[in-house]
């Protein structure tokens, strides 16, 4: 799928047990006679892999989870964190982070939300390290979690980290200790039947390869009257986006809930009875270039490569037109506290490539690139690479991998290029200590570079935003200059809906999109 988490590859674990027995007839779009009874149904291409929040890794899991297990912060259009559990968040000192939280949030079976749940989920992901768990590859410096009240967190750091409480607060799903704990191990745990939830809708039935059906839970504090709008939410899967593109033309869904390729939009903006939602990116597509081999090492081939790619092109061919630069930075634009607007896109001349090569002393220079062939927009992207790197003498070895393969290569680092894209890089600090430091989980560059990790620890450790966005600012200008990534956009999203429904809330990535908890508990029918 497009969207990917950015933390570590982890191999997929073994799809959960199937809770129905047989297959209920799913139910009508947008079923009911009110909107107190509605039912809105959502397009997917993916099952559901795993209904512990927890260990969850296809984009479904996440969308059916967050209505259920709520998250601490959340953000924004503009990607700012902002409160959800939390009503209040920070640092009492260097090393101790916490998270004050309401009080006026229960279970699904009438158990308050306490900051014990909370304290539980910190500490059982420290202890168990569930496979492809987000907020772990954050929690290196998590000592522990505790709660000295019923609504006050404490998070114990071994040094001082200004990212844990964001990153915590915005990936982490709480899960209510009452369930998971007697289960054992969260790492193992299936959490496939008898949901609990805390969110604004509770799941209740299951079949694999067909549909998920959620309920209203309520009291829910971000629904008018604390009761959500809808009484039921749907998620329909179907075999591909051309499927659902017919099934919402045909009134069988009511929205599609994984962005459109970029060749449907303008089709779907201009067919009546649909509309088109656009959402910021939170990501981008980029190139790494594998510095242990040889000679990617040098600078002034990295640069070579760097200016031998028309990128306006891709954007404009492949995207449509519906992606925007970075000025080759790995700051999204969408953060616009972060970014340095004097970085600039590396320019495309083939004969200024030609000319680095010379004063390399390289030639002939013959490179594979690997990209994932589930990913169609990094398939036409890097046809376009190979045929434009060919005309400053640069040959491209296009490898196109099936996903699994794909990953494989990607984390033994059995690649000279890696093309690939994230879906939410949501905090500059973070995302810098992940993709430059070495070891780091997306590190594909394999970059290890003294001063650039100096000033990715110092902004780290301080708790001064503004001194924090200087020195993250001075890294990104490293990156850019010395080509450790060459980020080549962000990809602008779009999602489509029936117009007979109101009310969403659009918010940055395909994770979030319309499908938010707090924008599926507002939507209305029109009329």
């Amino acid at each position: 799928m497009r969207a990917r988490f950015p933390i570590a590859v982890v191999a997929a674990v073994a799809a959960a047990a199937t809770v129905a027995a047989c297959s209920p007839a799913p139910p009508k779009s947008g079923a009911g006679g009110s909107t107190g009874d509605a039912t809105l149904t959502i397009a997917t291409t993916t099952d559901v892999v795993n209904f512990n929040p927890l260990i969850g890794n296809s984009r479904t899991d996440d969308w059916i989870t967050d209505l259920m297990y709520p998250r601490l912060l959340t953000i924004d259009a503009d990607g700012n964190k902002k409160p959800y559990l939390a009503k209040d968040f920070g640092y009492s000192n260097p090393t101790t982070g916490y998270f004050d939280i309401r009080d006026d949030m229960k279970w699904s079976d009438g158990q308050p939300v306490t900051a014990s749940d909370v304290a539980y989920t910190i500490n059982a992901i420290l202890k168990d390290k569930p496979a492809g768990n987000t907020t772990y590859g954050q929690m290196s410096n998590v000592v522990n979690a505790t709660a000295p009240s019923t609504t006050k967190v404490e998070i114990h750091l071994s040094r001082a980290d200004s990212t844990v409480v964001s990153e915590v607060g915005f990936w982490m799903n709480v899960v209510p200790q009452h369930v998971f704990e007697p289960n054992g191990s969260v790492a193992k745990f299936p959490n496939n039947s008898n949901w609990v939830s805390a969110g604004p809708y509770k799941l209740v039935s299951a079949v694999k390869g067909q549909s998920y059906t959620l309920e209203r839970v309520s009291p829910y504090p971000f629904a008018p009257n604390n009761t959500p709008t809808l009484q039921k939410v749907v998620y329909r899967v179907y075999p591909d986006i051309n499927s659902e593109i017919l099934a919402l033309k045909n009134g069988d869904v009511d929205l599609i809930g994984n962005s459109l390729p970029p060749a449907q939009v303008k089709s779907l903006q201009s067919t009546a009875g649909i509309k088109v939602q656009e959402a910021p990116g939170l990501g981008y597509e980029h190139m790494a270039y594998n510095m242990n081999h040889q000679p990617l090492n040098k600078l002034q081939v990295r640069q070579a490569l760097a200016h031998g790619v028309d990128y306006n092109a891709i954007r404009s061919v492949v995207l449509q037109g519906q992606a925007v630069t970075t000025g080759s930075s790995p700051i999204p634009p969408v953060l616009k506290d972060w970014v340095d607007p004097s970085l600039k896109e590396y320019n495309y001349d083939p004969n200024q490539s030609k000319q680095l090569l010379a004063q390399a002393g390289v030639s002939n220079l013959k490179l594979n690139l690997i990209y994932s062939l589930a990913d169609p927009v990094s398939s036409q992207a890097a046809t376009i690479i190979k045929d434009d790197e060919a005309k400053a003498g640069i040959t491209i070895n296009l490898q196109g991998q099936e996903r699994n393969t794909y990953l494989a290569n990607t984390a033994s680092g059995n690649y000279d290029i890696y093309l690939g894209n994230f879906a939410i890089m949501d905090d500059p600090t973070t995302n810098m200590s992940l993709t430059y430091l070495p070891g780091g989980a997306i590190n594909y560059g394999l970059v290890n570079d003294p001063a650039l990790s100096g000033l990715i620890k110092q902004a780290q450790a301080t708790t001064d935003k503004a001194a924090q966005k200087q020195l993250i600012t001075q890294a990104a200008t490293s990156v850019h200059d010395n080509v450790y990534d060459n980020v080549m956009y962000m990809q602008n999203l779009y999602f489509a809906y029936s117009n007979k429904w109101t009310g969403f809330t659009v918010k940055p990535s395909e994770l979030l999109s319309l499908l938010d908890p707090q924008s599926l508990a507002n939507v209305k029918k029109t009329g």
